[in-house]
C-alpha cells in the first residue's frame, strides 16, 4: 500500500513538540519541532511531496536509488531532498525518511531545548 499525504500528515503531528503552519501560504504545509522546520507537505498535479532534512552523503545515496527522491526543491540541496509520493517508496521507507528529518533538526538544537524533547 501507498504512503499517503494523510499517513505523512498523521505522522508528523503525533511527534513531540510538532506544529503545523502555513508560512509559505494555503498550498504548502509547514512541520516545525519547537520553531525549526523540519518538513513540507504539498500537491503537484495532485501527489503529494514532501520536503524532508537529511543526512547529505544519504541524500545523496537517495537520489541515486530511487526516482522520487530528487533534490529539496526550493530549499538547500545539500540537506534536503523532496520526497514525491507517488506510490514507488516502500512505506516504512517514506516514515524512516520523516523521522530521519525530525531527528537531524532536533540534534541540531541547543541543549537546553534537546532537553525539552527529553533528547
Amino acid at each position: 500500500m501507498a504512503y499517503t499525504t494523510d499517513d505523512a500528515r498523521t505522522r508528523m503531528l503525533a511527534m513531540q513538540a510538532v506544529t503545523e503552519e502555513t508560512p509559505f501560504g494555503p498550498d504548502v504545509l509547514v512541520y516545525k519541532v519547537l520553531g525549526k522546520m523540519f518538513a513540507t507537505l504539498g500537491f503537484e498535479d495532485e501527489v503529494g511531496r514532501m520536503n524532508l532534512k537529511c543526512d547529505p552523503d544519504r541524500a545523496l545515496e537517495l537520489r541515486d536509488e530511487f526516482e522520487a527522491i530528487i533534490p529539496g526543491y526550493h530549499m538547500n540541496k545539500k540537506h534536503w531532498n523532496t520526497v514525491v509520493l507517488d506510490g514507488s517508496l516502500a512505506p516504512k521507507l517514506v516514515a524512516e525518511l520523516l523521522d530521519h528529518s525530525y531527528d537531524l533538526v532536533v540534534a541540531g538544537m541547543p541543549k537546553k531545548l534537546r532537553e525539552e524533547l527529553g533528547k
